[in-house]
């Protein structure tokens, strides 16, 4: 009489390589998204902008006045 007790699911030997495989695809699986997911909120992982990018963009907006940014772009020299 074979039972889910014995092998897996009935099947024997071969019922605990399928759970075996499927297990180790979920645990995969869950490695994949939680490593995936910290590269994606990790700031130093994701482009970084220059200071002077920085600057031209506040001085794009009109942030900051002509004179602030020739000021500070000479500063980063």
């Amino acid at each position: 009489m074979m039972g889910f007790g014995y092998g897996g699911f009935g099947m024997g030997p071969i019922g605990w390589i399928v759970q075996l495989v499927v297990l180790i695809g979920v645990v995969y699986l869950i490695v994949y998204l939680i490593r995936s997911s910290m590269l994606h909120n990790n700031p130093s992982q994701s482009h970084t902008h220059s200071a002077k990018e920085i600057l031209a963009e506040r001085f794009a907006r009109g942030e900051i006045s002509e004179e602030e940014y020739k000021k500070m772009k000479d500063a980063l020299k």
